[in-house]
C-alpha cells in the first residue's frame, strides 16, 4: 500500500538517506527515532509538503511522487495539530470539504458522521481555544478522516498529551485504524506508545533507516548497536572470539571472561542479553559451574512498578530487570554477592 524506493531529502546540514520502506495495506506502522531523526521530514515527504530530491514514493500502486498533495488521497495530522483557532469544530472538520466543493448536505452529513465515530459532536459549535489536548487531537484526527484517506499520517499524535490521556487516545486510534481499515503510519520516539498500536515499526537515525520489522524483533533481535540502545538494551559487549564450534563460539570479555555466544563468529563481535533474560539467583549454596554463570555483586537497585531493576558489577557489569519475588528472595539472602546467568539462547550478535 505504501512504499518508498531510495527516498532522498536534503534540508540545510540534514540528509534523508535512501529511505526504503514497505507498509502493507491496513497494517499500523510506527516510524520511531529520537528528536531530529528525520521523522517528521519523512512524513512531509511523503504527502508532498516536502519535494524530495530522489526516489519513489508508491501509495496504493500509483506513483505519486510528484503529485500535489490533495491528489495522494492521504490524511494527515501534524504535530502541533494546525487546527484553525477562528473557526469552531464544525467548521474545523468540514474546512477540507468545502475546500474541495463538496455540496453542503453532503458535508454536513460526513462530519456529522466522523464526529460520531471520534465521540466528539458535543464538541462542534465549541471554539478550539477552549479545548483540552485530548479534544484537539480528535478534532484534528476528525479533519483528516473526513475526507476519506486511503492513508493516515500521524505526526507525535499524543506527544503533548498526560500519561493517562495518552493511553486512552492511542487505544482510540487503534480502534479506529481498524474500524476503517486505513493504512496508517505514526511518527512516534515512546516505545510504550508503539507498543500500544504497532503491527511492525522501523527505527529511523541521523535520516538513515537503521531497521524495519515486528517489534519483538526490533526487541530481541537489533541489528545494530544503536536499535539496541533505542530498544532499551542495557547489557552490550564487545568480545573477542576464542574459539567456535558448529553452535556456538566462546567470546573473551575484559580480556579475561569467557562467555558463549549462539553461531559461529570469528574476530570481535558485539553481543546483546535484554535485563528482563538475565537470571539472578541467590549466592549461598550455589556453585557457578552452569552455562555463563558468575557470581557479583548487587551495588544498585530501582523499583519500577512492574519490574525491579537491579545493577550488578562482577567480572562484567550486568543491568537486570526481576520480579519483586525474586528480589525479596536476593535480599533475603543478604543481597549483596549473588549468581547470574546469561543463557546463549537468549544473547544476540550484532551485525557487524
Amino acid at each position: 500500500m505504501i512504499r518508498t524506493e531510495q527516498l532522498c531529502f536534503r534540508i540545510g546540514t540534514f540528509a534523508l538517506q535512501h529511505a526504503s520502506i514497505e507498509v502493507a495495506a491496513g497494517q499500523y506502522f510506527v516510524l520511531l527515532g529520537p528528536p531530529g531523526s528525520g521523522k517528521t521530514i519523512f512524513l512531509e515527504c511523503l504527502c508532498g509538503l516536502k519535494r524530495i530530491d530522489s526516489g519513489k514514493i508508491i501509495i496504493d500502486s500509483r506513483d505519486v511522487t510528484h503529485l500535489e498533495p490533495r491528489a495522494r488521497n492521504i490524511g494527515y495530522v501534524p504535530q502541533d495539530y494546525a487546527l484553525f483557532p477562528h473557526l469552531s469544530v464544525e467548521q474545523n472538520i468540514a474546512f477540507g470539504l468545502f475546500a474541495r466543493h463538496y455540496h453542503r448536505k453532503e458535508v454536513i452529513a460526513r462530519v456529522a458522521k466522523i464526529a460520531d465515530l471520534l465521540e466528539i459532536r458535543h464538541l462542534m459549535p465549541r471554539r478550539i481555544d477552549g479545548l483540552s489536548g485530548g479534544e484537539k487531537q480528535r478534532v484534528a484526527l476528525a479533519r483528516a478522516l473526513v475526507l476519506r484517506p486511503k492513508v493516515l499520517l500521524l505526526d507525535e499524535p499524543v506527544c503533548a498529551l498526560d500519561e493517562v490521556t495518552r493511553q486512552d487516545v492511542c487505544a482510540q486510534l487503534l480502534r479506529i485504524q481498524r474500524q476503517l481499515g486505513l493504512t496508517t503510519i505514526h511518527v512516534s520516539h515512546n516505545l510504550e506508545e508503539a507498543f500500544s498500536v504497532a503491527d511492525r515499526a522501523a527505527i529511523l537515525y541521523q535520516g538513515i533507516v537503521q531497521q524495519i520489522g515486528y517489534l519483538d524483533e526490533l526487541l530481541r533481535r537489533p541489528k545494530t548497536e544503536f536499535v539496541a540502545r533505542f530498544m532499551r538494551c542495557e547489557n552490550i559487549y564487545t568480545g573477542q572470539m576464542l574459539s567456535t564450534s558448529t553452535n556456538c563460539s566462546i567470546a573473551r570479555i575484559n580480556g579475561g571472561i569467557g562467555v558463549q555466544v549462539p553461531g559461529q563468529h570469528h574476530g570481535e563481535v558485539k553481543f546483546v542479553i535484554r535485563p528482563e533474560d538475565v537470571l539472578v539467583f541467590p549466592h549461598r549454596g550455589h556453585n557457578c559451574k552452569g552455562e555463563n554463570e558468575f557470581a557479583v555483586n548487587l551495588v544498585r537497585w530501582r523499583d519500577c512498578g512492574s519490574y525491579i531493576r537491579v545493577e550488578l558489577d562482577g567480572p562484567l557489569n550486568v543491568v537486570a530487570h526481576v520480579t519483586g519475588a525474586t528480589f525479596a528472595t536476593l535480599k533475603a539472602d543478604g543481597g549483596e554477592s549473588v549468581n547470574i546467568a546469561l543463557p546463549a539462547s537468549s544473547i544476540h550478535v550484532l551485525e557487524q
